[in-house]
This record gives structure tokens, sequence and C-alpha cells, in this order.
């Protein structure tokens, strides 16, 4: 037993290193990106390390090198959870196999006829993966989920069931925050889909409803004027990935013509890039004289129509 402890901590202190290596790599890097130095090497040169410190520090630099080139647009705190989540889930593996080995190779130096035991827990880990099964498939998909990055937290994901903010990720469950603030705890064995609206890019799409009694050659180039290098700007060049784009009339109803706007944006930021497209071509369109649509409402007056918003 002492022999299987040993092993057990020598273990968990090469996984703790190569997971230390790699967190402290990637903040270097994302330091190293925000502000260029030259110190962003290691100390500490890696053939002056021990044994474990440096095959930790060379399998950590390599799958920070790995990992950057497949998700590159992912941010410091959800990299370090990743990590550190599955470095939980590989000291939790290598305990299993050590305790299990150690209590076999125990038994048989102690003359004691391990087949039956072998048989008995045989059947009852049958019997106990029936009883579990949802526990052991939420584990399973868990890991799964965090190792090929469908989400983290920070993003906001449709279930199908709840469409929300991520506000934290376990092997075992996800906890989402709703647009109505309620909390969600759902098993992630019972995530069969996920649509996530934050990886990579998001898309803002604004409909401004204009009379079709307009010159609409005039209204479209208002509007591109109002929105143009837009992205250009210091307050929404992070938000805008490219400039907006005038698509043109979308849709004629009930004397109403519909021109649509649409904008690639930094992931969670289609909401505030389209309220100010808004702004800005409200202001433009006002300014030239031009009138939004009027349609009549049953008992009222006829009232202005406000561009509608949407975004995806």
């Amino acid at each position: 037993m002492v022999g299987a402890a040993l092993v057990r901590f020598l273990v968990h202190r090469f996984i703790d290193g190569m997971v230390a290596g790699l967190v402290a790599r990637t903040a270097r890097t994302a330091r190293a990106e925000r502000r260029p130095t030259s110190d962003t090497v290691d100390r500490t040169p890696t053939s002056e390390l021990p044994v474990l410190r440096r095959k930790a520090r060379l399998i950590g630099r390599s799958w920070a090198q790995t990992w950057q080139e497949v998700t590159p647009s992912q941010s410091l705190e959800r990299q370090e959870q990743r990590v550190r989540t599955l470095g939980a889930v590989l000291r939790s593996i290598a305990t299993v196999v050590i305790v299990l080995t150690a209590i076999l190779m125990i038994g048989d130096q102690l003359g004691i006829n391990i087949t039956p035991i072998l048989a008995s827990a045989s059947v009852g880990g049958v019997a106990l993966a029936f009883g579990a099964q949802s526990l052991v498939k939420d584990f399973l998909s868990g890991m799964f989920m965090i190792f090929e990055d469908q989400y983290g937290v920070g993003d906001v994901i449709d279930t199908g069931d709840v469409i929300g903010t991520v506000e934290d990720v376990s092997l075992r469950v996800t906890k989402i925050r709703d647009f109505n603030g309620v909390l969600w705890y759902i098993r992630n064995g019972e995530i069969l889909r996920v649509a996530n609206r934050s990886q990579g890019w998001s898309m803002s799409i604004v409909d401004i409803p204009v009379s079709v009694s307009e010159n609409m050659h005039r209204v479209l180039a208002i509007i591109s004027g109002a929105i143009k290098n837009m992205d250009a700007d210091p307050e929404w060049h992070d938000q805008l990935l490219e400039e907006p784009e005038v698509g043109g009339i979308e849709s004629i109803t009930a004397g109403v013509a519909t021109v649509r706007i649409t904008a690639k944006c930094a992931p969670n930021e289609s909401v505030p890039v389209a309220r100010e497209i808004r702004e800005r071509v409200m202001a433009a369109l006002s300014k030239e004289g031009i009138r939004l649509a009027q349609l009549p409402l049953t008992g009222l007056t006829q009232t202005q129509v406000l561009p509608k918003v949407t975004s995806s």
C-alpha cells in the first residue's frame, strides 16, 4: 500500500505539473498577444528540471500549441477551465487504476484466491452499471463536451429546452441562466444537441420599415451612408468584424418596404451592434426628412413603426 500511495503521489504530481505548465504557457501567450515582450519563455531551462517536471512541461507545451491552433479565439479563462477539468479527470482515473492494481497485487502476494472476488465484482459491477447508467452517461457526455469544447462559461447556447448564458460547466451538470434570470441545472447526458451562439462570430440583423412612397434609391443611399465605416469607429472596432452591409429591400407588405441590414459581429455583440445601427439609421433618415412606415391600428390613429431588430 505504501508503494501504491507513492505511485499515486508521483502520478498526481506529474499531472499537476502538466496542468500548471499548460495554464502558465497559455497565460504567457495571452499576455504576449496583448503586450508583446521578449520575456515569454520559462525562467528555468527545461534541461535543468527534474525528470517528472521536465516531461510535464514538454507535454504541456505540446498541448498548448495544439489547442491554440485548433481554438485560437478562446478566452484565457475558458482554456484554463478545460485544462483543470481534464486534469481532475486524469487524477481520478489514475487513482482508481492504481488502487485496483494495488489490491490485486496484495491479494496475490497473500495467497488469496481472487477469482471468486473478481467474479462477484463483475456481477456487482453489472448491477451497479444498470443502476447508475444515467450517472455514467452524464460523466461521459461531460468529458466529451469539455474535450471537444462544445461550449464554455459565458457562451449563449440553445439546448432545445433552454436558451441562456452558461454560468458553470462540470462533468455531470451544466448551469444555464436564461434571459428571465432563471438558473437551470441540466444533466450533461440529457443534452442531445447544442446550438452555440457565441463561438467564432455572430450575425446582427436589423430590419428598417420604410413607406413605399419614398424614393428607394435615395433611402438605400442614406442608410448606407449612415453605417459606412462603422467598423472603423474606435468605439465599435472590437465589436464589428466587418463593415455592416445593406442587403436591400427584403420584403414589401401593406405599403411597407423592409430594408435589411446585416453585420458580422464578435460573439455576444449582436444586440448592442443592432441598437447602434438602428440609432444611426433613424437619425440619418430623420435628418433627410424620410418618413418611416405608417400602419393603421384598430381603434387608434396611425402611429409610427419603429425599426425592428432581430439578432442571430
